[in-house]
């Protein structure tokens, strides 16, 4: 479900199906996100513009999209850096121009399943959590050479009952934000299986995993 709320100056729109619930919004900004209440609970005239554009930023998986209405800024701004974070226990964190399937996302951020619980592949519905899913954020750093370039579209395929293949430029980063990789190429597990994640290893196969 899509809600767009319309203030003075800017615009909210929320996407519930990429919600990962990390509660930036409504910990950071709860007089913008209003929680467990019934009817309205998105008011963008409660911050300044510019505080609630960064709250579009802030938001690790695009779920929270804002547009000033006049044109002249929105927290859509494709980074300098393309980054895929590696959350403690969890998602993936992708913040680039991207394609998903062939298709342009509507956001430079998304949050990617691989713990292969996600009803909502390959994006991160939060399954994790009740999946009992354990994923260091912390991975040994691989030798890798600095990118001819750093930013620039990213093309996220998903691999028929495989991994997530990544072309394009990528900086992986740890919970931490510390460099682990610099490539144009990524097979990422989202099976939850690998022995060597994010990074598949091939364990999709034993473990039977289908998805699209």
């Amino acid at each position: 479900m899509v809600e767009v709320v319309k203030g003075r100056e800017v615009t909210i729109t929320f996407d519930a199906t990429r919600c990962v619930h990390s509660r930036n919004c409504v910990l950071g900004h709860p007089e913008v996100f209003v929680p467990n209440v019934k009817g309205d609970w998105i008011y963008p005239d409660a911050a300044p513009a510019a505080t609630v554009l960064q709250i579009g930023v802030a938001c690790p998986s695009g779920a929270i999209r804002v547009t000033r209405n006049d044109g002249t800024a929105t927290s859509e701004v494709p980074p300098v850096v393309n980054t895929l974070r590696l959350r403690e226990n969890g998602p993936l964190s992708l913040e680039a121009p991207m394609l998903i399937g062939g298709v342009a996302a509507s956001s430079v951020r998304a949050t990617l399943c691989r713990c292969g619980a996600s009803r909502n592949k390959p994006y991160c519905d939060g399954s994790h959590a009740g999946a009992g899913f354990v994923a260091t954020g912390e991975t040994p750093v691989k030798e890798s050479e600095p990118l001819a370039a750093r930013d620039g579209p990213v093309e996220v395929v998903p691999l028929p009952d495989g991994p997530l293949k990544l072309a394009g430029n990528v900086e992986v980063v740890s919970g931490t934000g510390k460099t682990l990789n610099r490539a144009t190429q990524l097979f990422l597990c989202r099976c939850g299986q690998s022995k060597t994640k994010p990074y598949c290893d091939g364990s999709h196969k034993a473990a039977g995993f289908q998805a699209d």
